[in-house]
């Protein structure tokens, strides 16, 4: 009796159709890194599940905790030693506590942050060839000093007690910096920040930018991540690393030409709706009592960071 099986199910698969190893089918890692950075920027501009919480900060009015965040930066940039900054690290540490966020997640997106904005960034800084000072970590030793132009190599090179110092002071800046920005983000909604940022008379023009971009953020990354899946769902071999580039390529200049099309769209459509350059506030909420004594402590506390 003849076989009924199509002969496509008896053939051996060609090679290089889904390659696998350990039976995980290989992405190669470009498509894979767009579609997770995708994913991240996503992720890190969803900000209502946490602002919504229960917690100390999301009960506080947005104008409190903006000047708060603009009051706090600047002591943070102001103070020259490392003690009165691991102070104000704590104090960042207590509120992220009392509004219940995840530390995990909070912090984790702090210190990779901090890593390579500030540790990385001032790192070279440490070495006697840029900041003098008694060394504690020779690393070379060479034969003689050398003079290169209006800079001076020494004979011993290596880590400076004053300028591990200097790194630290600098990348706890940082990190104070992205904790402050964070625990505001994360417990205040965007409107609300936008919203207070008026009451402080920001100019409407940078506010509109700023509502148009945090809009586009969404659609930016909801559109990589279709066109990754609906290519994913087209393929029956793994991609090579040559054409993965030539996607991204072709993908890069097709968000291009959307991003223009869709631009002129919005202004097209917010001009038949009377757009004006204007942004109007209706029913200002008025600061509670607690708004105010959580004000005042904050303010109080800033200026003992100052005294110290």
């Amino acid at each position: 009796m003849a076989s009924r099986i199509p002969s496509f199910l008896l053939d051996r698969p060609l090679p290089g159709v889904f390659k696998q190893e350990r039976g995980k089918v290989n992405i190669p890692f470009i498509e894979e890194g767009i579609n997770h950075l995708a994913g991240v920027i996503k992720k890190e501009y969803v900000q209502w599940e946490l602002s919504s919480q229960n917690g100390f900060l999301q009960k506080i009015d947005a104008r409190i905790k903006v000047l708060f965040l603009l009051f706090f930066v600047i002591i943070v940039s102001l103070k020259r030693s490392l003690l009165p900054e691991l102070y104000i690290g704590f104090f960042v540490f207590v509120l992220v506590l009392l509004s219940r966020l995840r530390m995990g997640m909070f912090y984790k997106r702090v210190f990779f942050l901090g890593f390579f904005f500030g540790f990385l960034v001032a790192f070279p800084a440490a070495f006697n060839v840029i900041t003098k000072g008694e060394i504690i970590g020779p690393l070379i030793k060479l034969s003689r000093p050398l003079n290169f132009w209006i800079y001076h190599i020494p004979a011993d090179i290596g880590i400076t007690r004053e300028g591990i110092y200097g790194v630290a002071r600098l990348t706890m800046r940082v990190i104070n910096s992205l904790s402050l920005s964070f625990l505001v983000l994360y417990t205040t909604p965007f409107p609300e920040i936008v919203r207070a940022l008026k009451v402080l008379k920001v100019p409407d023009t940078f506010l509109i930018i700023l509502s148009l971009c945090y809009k586009y953020i969404f659609i930016f990354s909801k559109t990589v991540e279709d066109m990754h899946l609906a290519k994913k769902s087209r393929m029956v071999r793994e991609a090579s690393n040559t054409e993965a580039r030539e996607w991204i390529a072709g993908r890069m200049a097709f968000i291009f030409r959307k991003s223009r099309l869709r631009c002129e769209e919005v202004f097209n459509a917010m001009i038949g709706r009377g757009f004006s350059d204007t942004i109007k506030l209706y029913s200002i909420r008025k600061m509670r009592p607690k708004d105010w004594y959580v004000g005042i402590l904050f303010l109080f506390i800033g200026v003992l960071f100052l005294l110290i």
